[in-house]
């Protein structure tokens, strides 16, 4: 199980949870140095925002939206203390006064892509999905950004025009 799923339980109360040692793939996924033919490929991690707001899950949902909306965001990332992944406030619980915990009304576990998924190849996968923003986290769950779909295909056209040149 992936230490998002793990923390997750710990959350909700269950005392023994184990998860995968890190290998090769998790150095990659966690979009660290890499070196060889395709270290300059576009990556998630490239271009995911890192400014998205955060909140934790015992907080007040009224106050992660107006720090979310002065932000100018239209989401808000719920992680814990280690910036694990929990799920994400957004839509009407942005626009609302509410005095409920964050934890009462998140979208539990949303989607996410790992920092090394080639930007083009997640690019069509959106496009095909009309999905306009993605979670990037690392292989333990680690929030790195948020991708947004415009930016992603901004930047998978300059990838393109360089190597045209």
């Amino acid at each position: 199980m992936n230490a998002r799923a793990a923390w997750r339980l710990e959350h909700l109360g269950f005392p023994t949870v184990y998860r995968y040692a890190p290998g090769k793939a998790d150095w990659l996924a966690a979009g660290l140095p890499t070196e060889g033919r395709r270290a300059n490929t576009p990556r998630a991690a490239n271009v995911a925002r890192r400014d998205a707001p955060t909140c934790s899950p015992d907080e007040h949902v009224a106050e992660a939206a107006q720090r979310a909306r002065r932000a100018g965001w239209d989401t808000c990332m719920v992680v814990n203390d280690e910036r694990v992944v929990l799920g994400r406030l957004r839509g009407a619980d942005l626009d609302t006064i509410d005095e409920r915990r964050v934890d009462e009304v998140m979208e539990e576990g949303p989607t996410t892509t790992r920092a090394d998924d080639d930007l083009g190849a997640l690019v069509a996968r959106m496009g095909r999905r009309s999905v306009r923003a993605i979670v990037v986290t690392d292989p333990d769950g680690r929030l790195i950004g948020v991708l947004r779909f415009d930016d992603a295909q901004r930047a998978v056209a300059g990838a393109n025009d360089q190597h045209a040149e």
